[in-house]
């Protein structure tokens, strides 16, 4: 294994499998000049990913199983080179994802956070709370209406949003009074609400930029469940901190689990430690596809999900 996973799931790993804790070993290097020749899979994570050094110090690798949606620390392009398949957890984690963005998305818009800290400080009895805003009748806009960016969409109409979203292309499978924008600046203007659902990865970073929130404009709020690579976070400060932006609610972050003191210190922003999927019955799914993958490859050389 590359990094810790669930302790429930790394048991059910050791009653069918040798496990080698990778990152426990003293010197590493050496680890794998001893072992690497008879390692034929990598357990990992969205959160740890496989290097290409890692994976070309294993001669005879096969597969690379990971815990979560996103393999974007996973190098693909070394993984195709070396004709490894790279299975993730797809699809069982859609649910809580979005409502992770929908309980974002009310907070920032009704202070929940902030106003639960005015409570607690006592400021009740000598001032006035102030207003928040309303989602009903206002616009989600959504960057990436895959499975997890559709069920942010159904959420969201629940709550009388109005649908818009950004895709590569128009989807052709979604209702027809979602607005389709054609480029990212234009769904920032669009929306009162923008929620971030695409892929991380070198082709996505820093997607969303200065120009971006700034066409988010002063009542705009960027809620973001995707990966933190995908923003600009110095722009981001800089937007929240200069009244550019409205709010902001965050699951995930640039350089993790480093989170910009800057940002700690708003009361317009709340801040998650990227648990979109944190729940019990979700990490229980993740747990038994993860392990359908690795026993359906050494078992039948077919997992259930490899990636495309």
């Amino acid at each position: 294994m590359v990094g810790p996973l669930l302790p429930a799931l790394e048991q059910r790993m050791q009653q069918r499998y040798r496990i080698h804790r990778w990152w426990e070993a003293p010197d590493p290097a050496r680890f794998l000049s001893e072992h690497g020749r008879r390692v034929r899979g990598i357990a990992t994570s969205g959160r740890f990913g496989a290097t290409r050094e890692l994976i070309e110090a294993l001669p005879a690798l096969e597969v690379i199983v990971s815990f979560g949606v996103g393999y974007d620390p996973i190098d693909m392009d070394a993984a195709r080179g070396r004709d490894v398949v790279v299975t993730n957890t797809p699809g069982v984690l859609d649910d809580c994802v979005a409502d992770t963005a929908l309980a974002l998305m009310l907070s920032v818009s009704r202070r929940i956070c902030e106003l639960d800290r005015f409570v607690r400080a006592g400021h009740w009895r000598q001032a006035s709370p102030g207003l928040g805003r309303k989602l009903g009748g206002r616009c989600c806009g959504i960057l990436g209406l895959g499975n997890i960016g559709r069920q942010i969409a159904r959420r969201a109409e629940a709550f009388g949003m109005d649908i818009a979203y950004h895709n590569r292309q128009p989807r052709q499978d979604v209702p027809p009074h979602y607005r389709y924008c054609a480029d990212l600046v234009a769904l920032a203007r669009e929306s009162d609400v923008m929620v971030l659902a695409l892929p991380g990865g070198a082709h996505t970073r820093h997607i969303v930029d200065a120009d971006v929130l700034e066409a988010l404009g002063p009542d705009g709020i960027l809620v973001n469940v995707a990966r933190g690579s995908v923003v600009d976070e110095a722009a981001l400060v800089q937007a929240l901190s200069t009244g550019r932006l409205a709010g902001a609610g965050l699951d995930v972050y640039e350089h993790e689990p480093d989170v910009p003191p800057a940002l700690c210190a708003m009361d317009h922003v709340v801040l998650l430690p990227h648990v979109g999927s944190s729940t019990v019955e979700t990490r229980q799914a993740m747990s038994d596809l993860f392990m359908a993958n690795l026993d359906g490859w050494f078992e039948r050389r077919r997992p259930l999900t490899p990636v495309a």
